[in-house]
């Protein structure tokens, strides 16, 4: 097992840092740093925080991510103060992991985390077409859009082919096989196009390294300017932090090992800092490219890390000379690709279901027109706004009756919530009797007093007043003196929604649930609701279940209202292609409409189909049922095949796994599933709900059996 573990990681170690050569060249071009400062940090993040950080398959380097913020502070303090604001950086950072901080570094909403690396991305783009051009990149983005034009006007000749050829390359590598695509296109478009180059003695300028490797070198020097300099090392600190925390959650949803250990990632990413700065190299972060193809190469251990950086240090010092082979306009379009990958449109859809695109605007637009902190400042300021406009969103109805009025309030009852309810409950006519209905998901102590002392100061007036909770009783514990300070469900709280009907029959009884829901849940649902109708569903998954009324997949799953795309038939079956109209028009609409991410097959236990399969259909008297069920044909002859799939349990429970795993090699029949999955865009799970433990299994596709929750790792 050992041997099998080194073998994968040093194949995928060499994948890496194929990958890491060319782009921590490209990084330090991009930071105005020296080209071996981009080579020391790709070293360091190899081997210094491969060996000791917390995250098994990350692997870390000179990033993206840091570009524009490094340019700025070479461009303000020089390169050996720079150099200092990143040791001094990774000091700070080692003082987060010491005191076990690292997950308050997760606190930024990921709207300005991603609008940050858009907005990165595209100052990268902007500073770098002008390279790839054959020019010279402006000293900011808005200059260098200003200069564009006059630019394009004046080309470079074969500088311009080979940047442009670059970026085109890049572009449609991913588009080729996937066997071809497990050769990094990095490494062969830059090589490819350095090799035209030189082949063809073309006049272009190159990448300039000094006649020694460390001759001229730069070490770390104090600033002048105590108060910017400190500013710069937070902010490296801060944003260097939460990129490589971000990037190891990222990673951990790539495979299913050992799991991050943010706090030592985050002394090991500080410690990586530290060394880096002092030798003269750039910041280091956790680098998704990079660990992604880490773990899609099949490393197993952190090992792979160390030794790609090993193989970065061996290239360093045995083919330097080599890398002045390689135009600048190379690196330039190879920057252009990565700067382009970083706007993720996938990242903007997600936000704009949210409701979160504008803070991701403000970002981009802050990071591109002002600089990197003032960008992420304006955001988290306009996301700090707009939690603040969502505390205060309760809606408060006021109905007037001949004997009575009815206040009903639904949302979270707040301090930002306070002068909308005061001026509500100001309206109401004295000494009129109040049924107050609240229907609040949270109650903080500035809202209850409100209430409170409206409550009692209409009781004056000769006004009775009667109050109603619904679910949770926050105003009860705070009139009791022990109010709560988090959201929790009481153990007694919604048990009508989870028991059910009881078994009652009749239409007057359907009649009376509706009543309940219309009296008691609709003003709670009719926000969602009233969005789903306005901006159309946008589920994450479409979920083929069975029709048995025990199955709960909004409960076992905690789904709510537009979440799951549903399709539900006995048996929880899905016909292959051209079998069965209905439910392929519903994966096809799913898929290509809807867009969902997975599709979900869940079977459960003491299922009526699956014992009708064990029986025989053919003695059935309904042919429509006889028809459906001989869709179970290959689940029975699978089911006798091969060693039972869960052993112990009924053979109509196994019947039943066995079917969710037929069901699933029917859905990749559909050409929209294939596609999908093969790209990387959709997945497909099974599930198998046990009726009588209450308990959901995951159809683990590797080990293949079934797990519970607790046995698969946490994400």
């Amino acid at each position: 097992m050992a041997g099998s573990s080194i073998k994968a990681d040093l194949q995928a170690s060499l994948v890496v840092f194929l990958i890491a050569v060319p782009l921590s060249l490209g990084i330090a071009l991009a930071s105005g740093a020296p080209i071996m400062g981009g080579l020391i940090a790709a070293v360091i993040g190899g081997i210094v925080i491969g060996g000791i950080g917390g995250s098994p398959l990350q692997v870390s380097g000179p990033a993206a991510g840091l570009t524009v913020l490094v340019y700025s502070q070479v461009q303000q303090f020089g390169w050996p103060v720079a150099c200092a604001i990143t040791a001094a950086a990774g000091a700070l950072q080692l003082l987060f992991g010491t005191l076990k901080v690292a997950r308050g570094a997760l606190v930024i909403a990921p709207s300005v985390v991603h609008g940050m690396m858009a907005g990165i991305g595209i100052v990268i783009t902007l500073a770098q077409i002008h390279e790839a051009l054959g020019g010279t990149p402006e000293s900011s983005a808005l200059k260098n859009i200003i200069a564009l034009p006059a630019q394009i006007m004046d080309l470079h000749g074969a500088a311009t082919i080979l940047g442009i050829a670059t970026f085109a390359v890049l572009m449609l590598w991913k588009r080729l096989p996937k066997g071809i695509q497990k050769v990094p296109g990095a490494l062969v478009t830059v090589v490819g196009m350095t090799a035209i180059a030189t082949l063809l003695n073309l006049n272009v300028r190159r990448v300039d390294l000094p006649e020694g490797l460390f001759v001229g070198h730069q070490f770390p020097a104090l600033p002048n300017d105590w108060g910017k300099f400190s500013i710069a090392v937070i902010t490296v600190a801060i944003i260097a932090s939460v990129e490589s925390l971000l990037s190891a959650v990222a990673v951990d949803k790539l495979h299913t090992g050992k799991r991050t250990n943010f706090d030592r990632e985050l002394v090991g990413q500080g410690l990586g800092n530290l060394i880096s700065g002092l030798l003269g190299g750039l910041p280091v972060t956790g680098v998704i490219v990079r660990s992604a193809a880490n773990a899609q190469a099949g490393a197993k251990t952190n090992l792979s890390a160390v030794l790609h950086g090993v193989w970065i240090a061996l290239f360093v010092f045995l083919a330097a000379s080599w890398i002045e082979l390689i135009p600048r306009s190379v690196l330039a379009g190879l920057l252009i690709y990565a700067g382009v990958n970083l706007v993720n449109v996938h990242h903007m859809r997600e936000l704009g279901k949210n409701r979160e695109l504008g803070v991701y605007i403000v970002t981009v637009l802050g990071v591109v027109f002002t600089n990197l902190l003032y960008g992420v400042i304006m955001g988290v300021v306009l996301t700090v706004l707009m939690s603040l406009r969502r505390l205060s969103n309760v809606t408060i109805k006021v109905a007037p009756h001949k004997d009575h009025i009815d206040v009903v309030i639904n949302g979270s009852m707040t301090f930002a919530s306070v002068p909308k309810l005061g001026s509500s409950l100001a309206d109401i006519e004295q000494g009129k009797d109040v049924h107050i209905v609240l229907a609040v998901d949270y109650m903080d102590h500035s809202a209850y007093e409100v209430l409170n002392d409206w409550i009692k100061g209409h009781q004056k007036t000769g006004g009775r007043v009667t109050l109603d909770e619904l679910h949770e009783e926050w105003y009860a514990d705070a009139e009791k003196g022990k109010p709560r300070f988090r959201k929790e469900l009481p153990a007694t709280s919604s048990r009508k929604m989870f028991v059910g009907n009881g078994g009652r029959k009749g239409a007057e009884d359907l009649i009376e649930r509706i009543r309940d829901y219309e009296e008691n849940h609709s003003d709670q649902l009719r926000p969602t609701l009233s969005a789903l109708a306005r901006d159309g569903q946008v589920p994450k998954e479409m979920f083929v279940t069975c029709c048995d009324s025990r199955v709960l997949p909004h409960q076992f799953t905690s789904s709510g209202p537009g979440d799951l795309f549903k399709i539900r038939n006995i048996g929880n079956m899905v016909p292959r292609n051209g079998e069965g109209s209905s439910v392929g028009a519903a994966v096809e609409y799913a898929v290509s409409v809807l867009g969902v991410e997975r599709i979900v097959v869940c079977g459960h236990s003491s299922c009526g189909a699956m014992n009708a399969l064990l029986d025989g259909t053919s003695n059935l008297p309904y042919e429509n049922l006889k028809h459906w069920l001989s869709l179970g044909e290959r689940t029975l002859i699978g089911f006798r095949a091969q060693p039972t799939i869960a052993a112990g349990r009924k053979p109509v429970d196994q019947l039943s796994l066995v079917n969710v795993v037929e069901q699933l090699d029917n859905l990749m029949t559909y050409d929209v599933v294939k596609t999908g999955v093969e790209a990387g865009s959709l997945s497909i799970l099974g599930l198998f709900f046990d009726i009588d433990e209450a308990r959901v299994y995951i159809y683990d596709s590797d080990q293949k059996r079934f797990l519970t929750v607790d046995e698969i790792p946490e994400a």
